[in-house]
């Protein structure tokens, strides 16, 4: 920015010695100084690319500079490399200010952290150096130093640099708490849960400058045509200047009308058409909690024409709770049926063993000790508990009522077996996310068709769901390899389909399907690998609103070209048939180069966002 800053100076001083009259060596010498102030860095840039066998437009540029010195045309060259240095630094600008946007979100991480250690003294450490399962003191008014779980106190945290809710969440303990939020009134203590190379921070800036290395097939092809184009165009000022000179034509004009050909034929705006617009709806998405992995993806999301949903962790919140107990037996009550449940779930890691296990423990019910754990794959649990042989399953064929009127009420049974006789019927059920009835809607009115529902869950529990939320499609039943299925069959239906999941078992679909979102929370680590973009905060309204935005950001990029390539059209033109001046040349060709870039940038902003969410 400072070279062409002082390249604008330089310019502008020898413009107005030019028209004050001045001497003619002055004006000459501060215009040649303006060329080397604002033109080294494109020749370098552009002799380093020869080197390489490429042709670069910055050379094209600085060639046409030279030539037009060369013939007396100081001032317009001087002008051409002016507004050409220009157009550079704001692209440098527009390019900082994408990464800018997103790494400025690691400077909201403390340095330091203070932790506590066996003893219970506090010691203060670098940040990075925090390991999981360290606990972290924040006191009121100060960041938070790690991702974790509040083992102690209760305050507000402002979280709306990750989550972008503008009104603190309280946290009590258990609850989440993400590096670079800033804690209220109350102190806390947190559990280290990531490492701090893995908070939701540093996976931020890490996918986003992923993305920003990756190129879309349309700046792919753009890339490729360019070298060619470059050629052609190098090639076509040579036969312009060449053939009428060799008829006769008058050198300084032939020159100059060479060296404007050269100038508006040079492909700068449709270079920049695609790039800037992509990676600023990828850092405004970053900004907002979603983090898409690459261009590419972006481009991917934009063709979205039908989204496949997860059930359980997706469209539900994925902690499922024990809402009842039914007895089948007189000897045991409720209680005792659930402590029998619990004993023998307490080594599991199965969510609807957790549940069972926390709901005992919430009911203050003492958890009898167990022996000879084993999980049954597919079934549930088993264990000895007091001389017998307590199992937890799934139903199957034995259907008591309280088995049938719970899935009727869309709940999930599980049966609690005493020595092979039914005892009791656990009912669970998961709780549907807070914004899923509106997310559903969204997705709806984006893609023209309701969303599909891929579950493994019995068909009468997914269709109470998908009746609340508003979804006509339902597949039921689905093991992953069957997801995967479905997902080819609405592709061979033409479909570009967009699956959102967060288990293991969805990211075989998540594969198959054009392009995927995970839930970041609660998703597991090969489904955020698979995914395309991860909704940090589980927010299932983000998933239509990140497609709009990449549908936003592939019309920038179409107008950016058509934009580009009509001016080029219409300069080349007026040069071929008639008498192009050359500052209006330089001044058409730069401009449009400028206006891609700021049209680009536009996706920065905040009102982008809003947009795209309505």
């Amino acid at each position: 920015m400072r070279w062409a800053v002082l390249s604008l100076g330089l310019f502008v001083t020898g413009a107005a010695t030019q028209v004050f009259d001045g001497p003619q060596w002055l004006s000459w010498a501060l215009y040649l100084t303006c060329y080397a102030a604002g033109g080294w860095a494109p020749a370098r840039d552009g002799l380093l690319a020869l080197r390489e066998k490429t042709l670069d437009v910055d050379l094209l540029m600085v060639l046409a500079a030279i030539g037009a010195a060369s013939i007396g045309q100081v001032f317009d060259g001087a002008l051409l490399i002016v507004i050409f240095a220009t157009s550079g630094a704001l692209e440098d600008v527009a390019t900082k200010r994408t990464q800018d946007s997103v790494n400025g979100l690691l400077e909201l991480s403390p340095q330091e952290a203070v932790v506590l250690d066996a003893s219970g003294t506090e010691r203060t450490v670098a940040a990075r150096e925090v390991q999981i399962g360290d606990v972290v003191v924040v006191r009121p008014g100060e960041r938070v130093s790690a991702d974790g779980l509040v083992v102690e106190g209760t305050s507000e945290v402002d979280q709306s640099t990750i989550t972008g809710e503008p009104l603190p969440a309280v946290k009590t303990v258990g609850d989440e708490a993400f590096a670079g939020t800033v804690n209220g009134s109350g102190a806390l203590r947190i559990r280290a849960t990531r490492d701090p190379s893995e908070t939701v921070v540093a996976r931020i800036v890490a996918m986003v400058a992923e993305a920003s290395a990756t190129k879309a097939k349309t700046q792919l092809f753009i890339d490729t045509i360019e070298q060619r184009y470059s050629a052609v165009v190098v090639v076509a000022t040579v036969a312009l200047f060449a053939v009428p000179l060799a008829a006769g034509a008058d050198l300084q004009s032939t020159l100059l009308r060479a060296m404007t050909f050269m100038i508006v034929a040079s492909p700068c705006a449709v270079v920049l058409s695609t790039m800037p617009p992509m990676l600023s709806a990828i850092a405004n998405a970053g900004r907002h909690g979603v983090l898409i992995k690459s261009a590419l993806a972006l481009e991917r999301l934009a063709g979205t024409d039908l989204i496949a949903l997860d059930k359980t962790g997706t469209l539900t919140t994925g902690t499922p709770e024990v809402t009842g107990v039914v007895t089948l037996t007189a000897d045991l009550t409720e209680d005792a049926v659930l402590a029998l449940a619990a004993a023998a779930e307490s080594g599991s890691e199965h969510p609807l063993g957790r549940a069972v296990v926390a709901e005992a423990r919430a009911r203050a019910l003492r958890i009898p000790p167990a022996r000879g754990f084993r999980a049954l794959p597919g079934r549930g649990v088993r264990a000895e508990i007091g001389g017998d042989v307590v199992e937890v399953v799934s139903p199957g064929e034995l259907r008591p009522d309280a088995v049938s009127q719970t899935e009727a009420d869309g709940g999930t049974a599980v049966l609690v077996l005493r020595d092979g006789h039914p005892v009791g019927v656990l009912q669970i059920r998961d709780h549907l996310r807070a914004e899923a009835v509106e997310a559903v809607r969204a997705m709806t009115a984006l893609t023209k068709a309701s969303p599909v529902l891929l579950t493994g869950d019995n068909r009468t529990a997914a269709n109470l769901l998908a009746n609340r939320v508003g979804i006509t499609d339902v597949r039921t039943e689905l093991l992953p390899e069957q997801k995967v299925d479905v997902v080819g069959e609405l592709r061979d239906r033409g479909h570009h389909v967009l699956v959102a999941g967060d288990g293991v078992n969805d990211a075989p679909a998540m594969a198959a399907a054009h392009t995927s979102v995970a839930m970041g929370r609660s998703g597991a680590d090969l489904t955020l690998d698979t995914a395309d973009a991860v909704t940090v905060r589980d927010d299932l309204a983000t998933i239509a609103t990140v497609v709009a935005l990449a549908r936003r950001a592939r019309r920038v990029v179409v107008a950016n070209l058509v934009i580009a390539a009509s001016i080029i059209v219409v300069l080349v033109t007026w040069d071929l048939v008639g008498h192009l001046p050359l500052p209006l040349g330089v001044a058409g060709h730069e401009g449009s180069t400028i206006l891609v870039a700021l049209n680009g940038l536009r996706l920065l902003s905040g009102r982008a966002w809003r947009r795209a969410s309505r």
